[in-house]
């Protein structure tokens, strides 16, 4: 698929971030320069590497993992500066076109995934993709199609908002739960007053990250709470395919996103908007079609949940809490921008809504998404 790009920022995947520091990062803080300017509506094309920035090839060994870096997860390709963002917008992300690489893996440990008190050996799959479909001799008997995203698109947290999750998820890891707190190992950019304290890519947050939603591929718009100006998007972590929960990692591998940014004004401040949102408008196409019968292929409305209480304490792993605060967003929409009450929007998230698990991996939090289905409205 052929798409005409504004602008294009190109990587050299054969090399890791750390020896093309100009053209990313892997953590999260507000003072990374910019590595481009854009307008609404230009298309930008960004490069990216895998999740695990090159460390895995098709000649790697499951005796080999234990020495992959998990502080150089994930390789970001940005940020970008969208020209007229500021503090309190909404931005949207429409996503136009995400082409893979040709080479995949799916990877579990015990360092991380949903299950790895069960699974605690390292192990891998390697996945040759071609022809819209990935297969691999580690799996045989299996042809896994395509429905290509980015796992990570993210804007930069401010830096009250940085220090707010630190110290909530500090609070978190002195609990005894597992959390990847900041630290200057592996860090792109190097400059230790960003390295020491910026956030560490693992889980989802207020601003996205790694948010692995199976359902942002092409045609689908993200929504993000603007914290800075310039809101500086990032992306990276491309899954060629993933199922609704990813339990250890999806298809991980390097892709090419084409996306374009659109401006709400002041939306976030309006509505006290903290988690991302995201809608398909229209019939997704054949070519990018995951399932015959699913939610991806009809029109939607997604909020989505995580282990955050509305006063800002943070839970581990905490399914509950994430698919609460999936619904409690989602009535807020309907109120908000449909008019119902919240006695009306709360019956139809129980008649029409559908909840999926779309991610259990991210510690410490689970993501939770509640779609909302758009054709049950009268036209």
């Amino acid at each position: 698929m052929s798409i005409h790009a504004d602008h294009y920022i190109r990587i050299d995947r054969t090399r890791s971030l750390q020896f093309e520091p100009s053209t990313g990062h892997n953590r999260w803080h507000p003072d990374i320069a910019p590595i481009l300017r854009v307008n609404e509506d230009e298309i930008v094309a960004l490069e990216t590497r895998d999740a695990f920035d090159g460390q895995i090839a098709q000649d790697t060994s499951n005796n080999e993992l234990s020495r992959v870096s998990l502080a150089r997860v994930h390789p970001m390709t940005g940020p970008v500066y969208i020209n007229g963002a500021e503090p309190g917008d909404l931005l949207e992300v429409n996503v136009l076109h995400v082409e893979p690489q040709g080479f995949g893996f799916t990877v579990q440990g015990p360092k991380y995934g949903f299950l790895r008190d069960i699974f605690t050996n390292d192990y891998l799959i390697r996945w040759k993709i071609v022809d819209g479909h990935a297969v691999s001799p580690d799996l045989p008997g299996v042809r896994v199609p395509g429905a290509p995203f980015m796992g990570v698109m993210g804007v930069a947290p401010s830096h009250d908002l940085m220090r707010a999750i630190s110290e909530r998820e500090a609070d978190l890891a002195a609990r005894g739960a597992f959390v990847a707190l900041p630290g200057a190992e592996d860090a792109i950019p190097q400059d230790p007053t960003i390295a020491r304290v910026a956030l560490k890519s693992l889980p989802p947050r207020e601003f996205g990250g790694n948010i692995d939603v199976k359902q942002l591929t092409a045609g689908t718009t993200l929504r993000l709470p603007v914290f800075v100006p310039g809101a500086l998007f990032s992306t990276g972590d491309a899954h060629f395919a993933q199922g609704d929960n990813e339990c250890c990692t999806a298809i991980e591998t390097g892709a090419t996103l084409h996306c374009s940014f659109k401006i709400i004004k002041s939306d976030t401040k309006r509505r006290d908007i903290l988690d991302p949102e995201f809608y398909r408008d229209s019939v997704i196409s054949s070519a990018d079609s995951i399932t015959p019968v699913s939610v991806e292929s009809v029109r939607f409305f997604a909020t989505t949940g995580s282990c955050r209480r509305k006063d800002g304490v943070n839970h581990a792993e905490d399914l509950n809490l994430a698919a609460r605060n999936a619904l409690l967003n989602m009535i807020e929409y309907l109120t908000d921008e449909r008019g119902f009450t919240p006695e009306q929007a709360y019956a139809l998230c129980s008649v029409a809504v559908d909840l999926r698990v779309s991610e259990a991996v991210n510690l410490p939090n689970f993501l939770v998404s509640a779609f909302l289905p758009l054709d049950i409205f009268a036209q």
